[in-house]
């Protein structure tokens, strides 16, 4: 059965997706490849060699001004002024009761120049936020998602395959190696007097890459990925296995582990909250933070073979300690895992709880996160 994604908006790679007979699902309105070989060998590979994604459906937020710096570090979370150009940073969109509106990448392109890449789900609530809340004069925000395409090649393999291509267009390779982790470089690769952006990051807990490039460059820059990454074993991955990776890395998800309803601090982001500065938010986390987390997110392995679920009750001697938030049989570990909130007083890491699938009490053993940690 022909299925109709008419409706669907498509990211510059959804041919090629059909051609590799992908199972294509709809995503926020978008219609992306969920996977193509499996999601247990797509995860293997990507452990093992390396995998090519595309994540076109993230979003792009340009803000450039001279008060663009002062903007930023008023709406986000970590301290903006300590990031170097050609450097990306983590950080939290927060509201004023300091749940989450959006967790991001900000890379600096220039002084006053920023790049918000934000999650597909939020772009358009991101950009509304941010649109409300400057006050800053010379501040200039845009929406560029629909100009660039995005591809994330990760795994032990991917600095090899993206050496070729860097050689390949007469740029030095030994770039790569001094890229430090969330750094990145603009490069000529497909068309003159166009950049494309490859910054060492990633959603897998592999090293890896994510590149970005006008949008009518990204089936020449996929196509020419995947012929360098031939002898590499380069194999496509779709949003499935994209999913347990991030899981098995322990890397929280918007709409699982974050969202408006839980605050940074809950979820063990603390890192990427910078309380000694001042924005959105700050007023309501120090409060949290003095009287202390009525809940904190839990990572746990259970030892059978049934896969908690979002939305599955954890309990404790049959009585409900929190919600699971995300939960897969994880192909690293070779048993299930998942993440999920409780009650502070039962968030120790050594602590025995339940998960309760359907009428089942299923043991569980909270555990130190991440569940996978490349060597």
């Amino acid at each position: 059965m022909t299925l109709d994604h008419s409706s669907q908006k498509k990211t510059p790679f959804y041919d090629i997706h059909l051609s590799k007979k992908a199972k294509i699902v709809d995503f926020i309105g978008w219609a992306m490849p969920v996977q193509y070989s499996g999601i247990i060998e797509e995860v293997n590979y990507t452990r093992q060699k390396a995998t090519i994604f595309d994540v076109s459906h993230m979003g792009e937020i340009l803000v450039e001004g001279e008060g663009a710096e002062k903007f930023l570090q008023r709406v986000l979370s970590n301290d903006i002024t300590k990031i170097g150009l050609s450097k990306a940073q983590y950080t939290l969109l927060c509201n004023y009761d300091g749940g989450v509106i959006d967790d991001l990448l900000v890379y600096k392109l220039a002084d006053n120049k920023f790049w918000l890449v934000v999650n597909a789900s939020n772009k358009d609530k991101d950009f509304e936020w941010l649109v409300k809340e400057k006050n800053e004069k010379e501040v200039e925000i845009k929406d560029e998602s629909d100009l660039y395409g995005q591809i994330a090649l990760q795994g032990p393999s991917a600095k090899n395959i993206l050496k070729e291509l860097l050689k390949d267009k007469g740029v030095g390779r030994e770039l790569l190696d001094d890229l430090g982790y969330f750094e990145f470089i603009g490069a000529e690769l497909f068309r003159s007097n166009s950049k494309v952006i490859i910054s060492r990051t990633g959603y897998t807990g592999e090293d890896g890459f994510e590149i970005y490039m006008p949008w009518e460059e990204g089936v020449e820059a996929w196509i020419k990925l995947e012929k360098l990454g031939e002898k590499y074993d380069l194999k496509p991955a779709g949003l499935g296995a994209r999913d347990v990776l991030r899981l098995e890395a322990s890397l929280p998800l918007y709409g699982h582990e974050l969202s408006e309803e839980f605050s940074p601090l809950e979820a063990g982001l603390t890192p990427f909250v910078r309380l000694n500065t001042s924005f959105i938010g700050k007023e309501a986390l120090e409060k949290q933070k003095e009287e202390g987390l009525n809940r904190k997110l839990i990572g746990f392995v259970m030892d059978g073979r049934r896969v908690p679920r979002q939305g599955y009750e954890l309990c404790l001697d049959d009585n409900k300690v929190g919600e699971v938030t995300s939960g897969s049989f994880s192909p690293t570990l070779e048993k299930p895992i998942g993440m999920g909130y409780v009650t502070s007083e039962v968030a120790l890491v050594g602590g025995e709880i339940e998960v309760k699938i359907r009428k089942s009490h299923e043991k569980a053993k909270i555990v130190k996160t991440p569940f996978y940690r490349r060597g």
